[in-house]
């Protein structure tokens, strides 16, 4: 079989990132769940092939960089974030040619990528763990691993009391050759994952390879999955209590935001900064205070780190305003941007969590303006720009995440909101998979045709068509994007429930929050709105769960 050579090329700047170099302070950024964006082979999984395909709606819709979950060798306990080689592509997402050639296309649409790093931990499946399992206790091989006696007077017990974040305990003890109990291994998440000792300098000199490997290739940044994760505490202390994932950014835990993982980052930044075209590192990254956020993102470390603070807010005018303020404060103490974001792969989407039907919709629209016109970095959710709500009613028998399945909860799965993406079409899958293809690894609703990208393209009351119309306009207004001087946010009088801020001296962001409508002064000349705004000669209606955009 004849392997087609490919030259990948720096990502050339796009229209919006003519206006300086740092490209990552204010780019709109795509997350694509890669099994559920695109099947070109109509096996009901989304892969590499599907996203080349597709790049051309990404590029018309008006982002500058797409993020890509783990395509990684795998074999899927966690869907790919369960790693059994770094250096190759899963046969189910396609080939390393693939990839390479996916690169290509979208370095010739100014599309830049961003890749899945998953440090915390490997797969059961990696040649390192299954090395480690048939060495003997004390082995080099076990030590890339946290192996531990048990507890109790026959080791019974784990060696302490970590939980696992997809439930039950975070150990999982071992069977040695001889059919006797054997050690216990730490796993954060899945027993199928195993965490790495980020103390040995091997695991920490195999990652900086890894990274590497992938810079040759021309990745344009790394998203960094469980970035909090990879230092414990000295000696595994007991946390005390129980319910650790309810404290999981409220509190330092010896398990997660330890402070050696700093070091770990300033190795990384050294590494990307080496390389042409400002490459970067995204931090996800849980931390109980928007201070302690603030140091994955310090000059010397990552670039930007996910602000799951705005997030969590409900859609209220006093809580999004303090989230807002404080992100703006932290990240900009040390010089970074904010981010801001919506909607992930491990969240229940925001229309369904801002109440669902016609109220989540409206305010999911509200809340993609206020999103776009705050300063710094967006990352928008693969669906929320055609305003998909979260499937509450996956039947039982395709439920398949591992959060869900562990935890004993099928409520607490992220299933849900991994649906695969409708296209085209008026039945499922929607165009998902090529012409003919009946099955998709997830089922679609029989109500999602009306959302597909066909439905919605040209309609301009539509979600798609709001997002076109709002990364246009981020592009052409200078007042937009990364925060300066000269464009820093200003909050403007409003009222109860109401945001009103100023961007440069000449745009005017309005949200309103509440249940009824709110009579302002008319900022300036409409240039978007949510939905249709009265204005006379001095004030304008703007409807409950609605924004606006004005040109002062």
């Amino acid at each position: 079989m004849t392997t087609e050579t490919l030259t990948v090329e720096a990502a050339p700047a796009r229209e919006s990132g003519a206006r300086r170099s740092d490209w990552w302070r204010d780019a709109v950024i795509y997350q694509v769940y890669i099994r559920s964006f695109a099947d070109s082979d109509g096996d009901g999984v989304g892969d590499l092939p599907g996203i080349r395909s597709r790049l051309p709606y990404l590029a018309d819709l008006g982002v500058d960089a797409l993020w890509i979950t783990p395509f990684y060798s795998s074999p899927m306990a966690d869907f790919g974030y369960d790693v059994a080689d770094y250096r190759a592509v899963d046969p189910v997402f396609g080939t390393l040619d693939d990839f390479r050639a996916l690169m290509v296309d979208a370095h010739a649409r100014g599309l830049r990528v961003i890749v899945d790093l998953v440090p915390n931990h490997t797969s059961d499946r990696h040649v390192w763990f299954v090395e480690a399992l048939a060495a003997p206790e004390g082995s080099a091989a076990r030590a890339r691993y946290i192996f531990r006696e048990g507890r109790g007077a026959h080791g019974e017990l784990p060696p302490n009391d970590w939980e696992s974040v997809f439930g039950g305990p975070a150990w999982t003890r071992t069977v040695n050759p001889d059919g006797t109990a054997g050690q216990w291994y730490l796993h954060l998440f899945a027993p199928a994952q195993p965490d790495l000792n980020w103390e040995l300098e091997e695991v920490r000199s195999e990652m900086l390879d890894v990274l590497r490997f992938w810079l040759d290739l021309g990745v344009d940044g790394f998203r960094i999955d469980v970035a909090h994760g990879m230092v414990k505490a000295p000696g595994l202390p007991d946390v005390g209590h129980a319910d650790h994932v309810e404290m999981i950014g409220n509190a330092v835990l010896p398990f997660f935001d330890q402070d050696g993982v700093h070091e770990i980052y300033r190795a990384w930044r050294l590494l990307l900064d080496s390389y042409d075209g400002e490459r970067i590192g995204v931090a996800e990254a849980w931390a109980p205070t928007p201070e302690r956020l603030a140091n994955y993102v310090r000059p010397d470390e990552l670039h930007q780190a996910f602000n799951f603070d705005f997030l969590g807010r409900p859609f209220e005018a006093e809580a999004l305003r303090t989230a807002i303020d404080h992100s703006l404060a932290t990240a900009g103490s040390v010089g970074a941007p904010s981010t801001w974001v919506l909607s992930n792969h491990d969240m229940k989407r925001h229309v369904t969590r801002y109440g669902g039907g016609a109220v989540g919709l409206a305010r999911a629209r509200a809340a993609a303006l206020l999103m776009l016109a705050l300063p710094g970095s967006a990352y928008l959710y693969q669906g929320e720009e055609l305003g998909l709500p979260e499937v509450l009613d996956i039947p039982v028998e395709f439920l398949v995440d591992p959060q869900g399945i562990q935890s004993g909860d099928p409520s607490k799965g992220r299933d849900g909101c991994r649906v695969p993406l409708p296209w085209s079409g008026v039945a499922p899958t929607y165009g998902f998979g090529p012409e003919g293809s009946e099955a998709s690894w997830l089922p679609a609703p029989s109500s999602w045709g009306a959302s597909s990208v066909a439905a919605e393209s040209g309609d301009p009351d539509s979600m798609l068509e709001l997002y076109r119309s709002a990364l246009a306009l981020r592009r052409e207004l200078p007042d937009l994007g990364a925060e300066t001087d000269e464009t820093a946010l200003v909050w403007l009088p409003a009222p109860d429930g109401v945001l009103a801020f100023r961007r440069g001296d000449g745009f005017v962001c309005t949200v309103n929050t509440g249940s009824s409508a709110v009579a302002l002064p008319v900022p300036g000349a409409l240039l978007l709105a949510t939905t249709s705004v009265s204005i006379t000669a001095n004030n304008a209606e703007l409807p409950a769960d609605s924004a606006a955009w004005w040109r002062i």
